[in-house]
């Protein structure tokens, strides 16, 4: 009796031991079967892709994605409209790689935890995110482009002597307008990945500004004088207002005192005179004259351009007229009060 239920028992045991086997072969075959088969609940990009195996998930997502992505984006600026197409802005989406994570994502637990979902119909609820991205090069050149019609240069505040060089007219300031391109570039970039939403932009810009403001004109300049050849007179501004008028003497014909913006570069009281090497000098050519009465150059010199200056003179009969040899001629009393009005690097405009 006893060897009987001894037998009786390895029997059993031996087609326990075979179902066991039978069910892991078959659990093996199952889970081979479903290797790149993705679990129900799993989304990429925000589209069910649950139950497919991954050739079906690409070509839905190419298919989901293609749709969602290939729509342009607008750039908004007043009346300008900028359409930027996502191919132009080397858009490349991932779509291997999404299904490769998705199918890993659905690998996840071991194989009875696998085939245990599968059989009660468990979903994962996992999700993978868009893998996309735009090349920064063409991102750059976009805005580079919207940058070149948007932008426009700041115009710094200045002075326009009038006609004769009589009077003094401001063109004022005027800011200018400048694309932020880096956000610009962030902005575009996030909205062409966008999968869902609105796909238009105003374009970020800043105020380009000048480097010299109407208001801080009359700061820079605190003195200007203005010297006509045709009116012979010099007119002396103090923050652009005019507070004195002198007659002068300015360069005959020939020896004209030149046109043109200076500075005053060199003041001097009581100067000696450096003759030039010129003609007209004769035997004085390269000689100095000491302060003196041979010495033309009377109480005071403020030098702007190449041996021409402003200095005093006692011919006060040539004021009025173009009489000197390119300088310019004060009366002796004009010349010392100008002389202490006028600071070195004084802006100049004979015209």
């Amino acid at each position: 009796m006893r060897r009987r239920l001894l037998v009786a028992g390895g029997l059993l045991l031996a087609l326990g031991g075979t179902a066991l086997c039978a069910g892991g072969a078959y659990a093996y075959y199952w889970d081979n079967v479903h290797a790149d088969r993705i679990a129900r609940g799993v989304q990429v990009a925000g589209i069910d892709v649950g139950g497919l195996d991954a050739a079906d998930a690409r070509a839905l997502l190419r298919a989901e994605l293609g749709a969602r992505l290939s729509k342009p984006a607008q750039l908004v600026h007043g009346d300008h409209r900028f359409t930027i197409h996502p191919r132009g802005a080397g858009l490349a989406v991932d779509v291997s790689r999404m299904v490769e994570e998705a199918v890993r994502l659905s690998r996840s637990g071991g194989l009875a935890h696998r085939l245990l979902r599968d059989v009660r119909g468990d979903r994962l609820h996992a999700s993978v995110p868009l893998r996309a991205a735009l090349s920064p090069t063409r991102l750059a050149a976009v805005a580079g482009r919207v940058a070149r019609v948007l932008d426009r240069p700041a115009h710094d505040a200045r002075i326009v002597p009038g006609p004769l060089a009589t009077g003094v007219q401001v063109v004022p300031s005027r800011p200018g307008l400048a694309v932020k391109r880096p956000l610009l570039e962030r902005r575009l970039a996030a909205v062409l990945l966008r999968l869902r939403g609105g796909r238009v932009i105003a374009v970020p810009t800043r105020a380009a500004r000048p480097r010299v403001w109407t208001s801080t004109l009359r700061q820079r300049y605190g003195t200007l004088i203005l010297i006509s050849r045709e009116t012979f007179t010099l007119r002396l501004y103090k923050r652009l207002r005019l507070v004195r008028t002198y007659p002068i003497a300015v360069g005959r014909q020939g020896l004209e005192t030149p046109a043109g913006f200076y500075q005053v570069d060199d003041k001097q009281i009581n100067p000696s005179w450096h003759v030039p090497n010129s003609a007209w000098a004769g035997a004085l050519a390269g000689r100095v004259i000491p302060p003196g009465p041979d010495d033309p150059i009377k109480a005071r010199w403020l030098g702007f351009y190449n041996g021409a200056g402003i200095h005093g003179t006692a011919d006060t009969w040539s004021l009025g007229s173009a009489a000197s040899h390119g300088c310019v001629r004060m009366a002796i009393p004009d010349v010392e009060q100008l002389y202490d009005l006028v600071p070195l690097h004084t802006p100049i405009y004979v015209g």
